[in-house]
């Protein structure tokens, strides 16, 4: 039996004053009408209407029931406009995932312009290292750097690509020279970063020659954040492999200096990954657009500011 259907019938025919009346409300038959009633009655094991031929009129149980079903109603159809509301208008908290490193050099930024057009919408971000499982850990969203991401039946967002490069300070490379190739980082200290998406005792590389690989069997500095890998690296520590946009700001000012300027590290994809496509929550979808629209040219942008400063180096160099 279907109470609140049953529920609407009652409270339909109590203020029409019939059951022909409520039918044509309900756009349905009066044979219906009466069915639902007599089914709510039997359900209760009360009688809610006294029938007649030519009337009807409430019992003392169905004048104290219909106050009851109005306010019942009334909830439900407040909850349908809600959850109907959520897919029209962005509202409400979004809990969002990203990558440590893409979270504090785009994703909060990102946040803060999104914000100026949907002030309705707030935001819970956990920065972590890690693909979440969506649902267990009831992320909205996930944004994640990966070369290609495995079958979880999620809807994924390709947003760009980005890659890392091998960074030093000047007064180390002053100290101990440059690196032109991966063996060469055989001689130096490399610090390693620790990390889901980038193997830490193999350096991959893309390059002249296609792909190259060295092994790292030491270190004297491992962490799991790319800032503060750039810190390590600009305090002279040793050599370092730093994404661009980590590294774009030490190149800018000096404090950074590119090695092996012919090869980048593996190349990954962010994505932005949430549970589904059917009947998404207007904050999800304006967020996944909004970051459709932006990022891929901050990553682009960065990617040719980088290719703008090695072709400037290469002219003093001449």
């Amino acid at each position: 039996m279907d109470t609140l259907q049953n529920m609407r019938a009652f409270s339909c025919v109590a203020e029409a004053g019939s059951f022909t009346a409520a039918a044509v409300q309900l756009d349905t038959t009066t044979a219906n009408v009466s069915r639902a009633v007599s089914a709510l009655e039997a359900h209760l094991q009360t009688r809610l209407l006294n029938r007649t031929t030519r009337r009807i009129a409430l019992t003392e149980a169905g004048k104290r029931y219909l106050l009851r079903c109005a306010q019942i109603l009334a909830y439900v159809e407040e909850a349908e406009a809600e959850a109907s509301d959520a897919h029209a208008r962005p509202a409400g908290q979004l809990k969002v995932h990203s990558m440590t490193g893409v979270g504090q050099h785009f994703v909060i930024d990102a946040i803060a312009r999104y914000r100026k057009t949907h002030p309705d919408v707030t935001f819970d971000l956990t920065l972590a290292n890690r693909v979440p499982d969506l649902l267990d850990e009831g992320y909205d969203v996930s944004i994640v750097l990966a070369s290609e991401l495995p079958d979880s039946g999620f809807v994924s967002q390709r947003l760009g690509i980005t890659y890392s490069i091998v960074c030093a300070s000047p007064a180390y490379v002053k100290a101990n020279g440059c690196a032109q190739r991966p063996s060469d980082l055989l001689n130096h200290a490399c610090l390693r970063l620790v990390s889901p998406v980038i193997a830490l005792d193999r350096w991959a590389f893309d390059g002249p020659d296609g792909q190259e690989a060295v092994n790292i069997a030491t270190s004297p500095f491992l962490v799991n954040s790319a800032d503060a890998m750039k810190a390590a690296i600009t305090s002279g520590m040793g050599v370092g492999v730093l994404p661009v946009y980590a590294a774009i700001e030490g190149l800018r000012n000096g404090s950074l200096v590119r090695m092996m300027p012919s090869y980048r590290s593996q190349e990954l994809n962010v994505y932005a990954i949430y549970p589904s496509r059917q009947y998404l929550d207007a904050k999800i979808k304006t967020w996944v657009e909004h970051l459709r629209s932006t990022l891929p040219e901050i990553l682009a942008g960065h990617q040719a500011e980088l290719a703008a400063y090695e072709l400037k180096n290469v002219r003093i160099a001449n």
